[in-house]
């Protein structure tokens, strides 16, 4: 991947400016298609917020979250099998584990062993829980195919269309809960009181759908619940591993891949685009901005009053999230199992799962070589901060109130994974504001937009062209919101400008 001082002059077919798992797929998409193109990173290594960075010898995940699509008819394990990549994937059982001060909850690799260990808990409503699995396999089998295959997803083709029309039964499980939130489903099947499971479904939300049972819209939320058991698992020495395979396959295919280079601006000029970089001018037909929508203006030089559906999408990330950080070094406790593991731990099941009271934590294992010295892991924790909060305080105060919640944080660990945090030898923190600084996302912005529940989740379900030439993606437009759903947006982004 080049990281020298200079571009070509020549014109491209497109630039990809960012490469995050949406500017990744959507270069290697437009090269499979024979298209010229040039993909533009601010960082000296791709994957953006789902990357593998180094400090001080060590290799921590950017973010602490588990990657789905693996299986060999998705689209990672598509791409994995057909461009020879070198990656591996560890299956890991179970795939997280779900702890409160009163519950351990293992997820399974087996779904039905995992709705089981629910149904086997103390009080558990048994009749609803299964009624609700079996609406959601429903759901699931309707969405996940759209994942699978993106030729399903606009824009699509008279053979998608027949498709689509031979699905038609399985789609309407889905019309009665379209607009309405997971909660009314929990409410009509009795199970809002059952804790232990509405704390599974907040916690899986909030990480997925980035928001609460009780506001997820119920068919996005009721797909997601097959999260775990969709290709889930674990790459080997850590995400950017897939990254980086991805990059050299775009290479491969005769794109240019042009890492630590900073895009300025993007202006348009007869024929297409200028896209000013630090290492020079590029000029294209089409440009991708792997971005949020206040990135995109920020390169164009443009106001929200001058593309107003810019804005309007700006306004629905700033009800979202940013994320709060802790990259540890830990000794591994004895008799560990070697495996890479996740944790999930909410400390307080009745408050609101973010700022500290509900963490994500992912462990690497001892077959990640170079992430950590022998006999130690590496630890990515992350937890939701309110990016409207951040935002009111004042610059003065903003510091006090992110120094608290890493406080919160490590709380939370020592009371839910003592095992891990008794062997602690290394510590570094991250906040929004160092997502901002180090991956260009305004306000440190991370998660998407939240889809909470009403039909405005419906609306722009394909490629999204802000201007003439000029397309986003990444995980503020549909369908967003994990490195498969990026990556299958740029893939449908790349089809659209070919």
């Amino acid at each position: 991947m080049t990281r020298g001082s200079s571009v070509s002059s020549t014109w491209y077919d497109a630039v990809v400016v960012g490469a995050g798992f949406g500017g990744l797929a959507t270069a290697l998409e437009l090269t499979r298609r024979g298209a010229r193109v040039a993909l533009c990173e601010t960082l000296n290594y791709p994957g953006g917020c789902a990357s593998t960075f180094r400090r001080e010898g060590h290799a921590f995940e950017a973010g602490a979250t588990l990657f789905s699509g693996f299986e060999p008819h998705q689209l990672f394990g598509r791409w994995i099998r057909e461009h020879g990549m070198p990656v591996t994937v560890d299956w890991l059982d179970p795939v997280v584990e779900l702890r409160t001060p009163d519950l351990r909850l293992p997820v399974h690799r087996d779904k039905a062993r995992f709705i089981e260990s629910l149904c086997a808990l103390p009080g558990a409503p048994v009749d609803g829980i299964r009624r609700l699995f079996a609406l959601q396999a429903q759901v699931a089998e309707a969405l996940w195919p759209l994942f699978d295959d993106p030729t399903l997803l606009p824009p699509l083709n008279v053979r998608a269309l027949l498709r689509h029309s031979g699905r038609a039964l399985q789609y309407a499980p889905l019309l009665r809960w379209m607009g309405r939130p997971l909660g009314s489903v929990l409410e009509k099947l009795g199970l809002m009181g059952f804790a232990p499971l509405r704390t599974y479904l907040d916690a899986l939300c909030q990480i997925t759908v980035q928001c609460s049972a009780a506001e997820a819209e119920a068919p996005f939320a009721l797909a997601a619940m097959d999260y775990y058991w969709r290709g889930t698992g674990h790459v080997r020495g850590g995400i950017g591993k897939l990254a980086e395979a991805m990059a050299h396959a775009v290479e491969a295919r005769g794109g240019t891949v042009l890492l630590a280079n900073r895009v300025k601006s993007i202006t348009q000029v007869p024929g297409g685009w200028s896209v000013a970089s630090r290492k020079g001018e590029l000029r294209a037909r089409n440009v991708v901005a792997n971005l949020l929508p206040r990135g995109v203006l920020r390169l164009l030089g443009m106001t929200v009053d001058q593309l107003p559906g810019l804005g309007a999408m700006s306004e629905r990330i700033a009800e979202g999230w940013g994320a709060a950080m802790l990259y540890l070094v830990v000794k591994a406790p004895e008799h560990e199992s070697g495996s890479a593991h996740h944790l999930e731990l909410v400390r307080d099941t009745r408050a609101p799962f973010i700022e500290g009271n509900h963490l994500f934590m992912s462990i690497s294992g001892a077959a990640d070589e170079g992430r950590a010295p022998e006999g130690h892991r590496t630890v990515t924790v992350s937890t939701h901060v309110p990016l409207k909060t951040l935002a009111h305080l004042p610059a003065a105060e903003q510091g006090a109130y992110l120094s608290g919640i890493q406080t919160r944080m490590h709380q939370g660990l020592e009371q839910l994974a003592p095992e891990w945090m008794a062997g602690l030898t290394h510590t570094m923190t991250a906040s929004p504001r160092t997502y901002q600084r180090f991956t260009q996302r305004e306000g440190g912005a991370v998660g998407g937009v939240p889809r909470r529940a009403g039909l405005d989740n419906y609306r722009n379900l394909g490629p999204v062209q802000v201007m003439d030439g000029l397309w986003l993606v990444g995980d503020s437009v549909f369908p967003g919101q994990s490195t498969l759903a990026t990556a299958v947006g740029g893939v449908r982004t790349a089809a659209r400008i070919t």
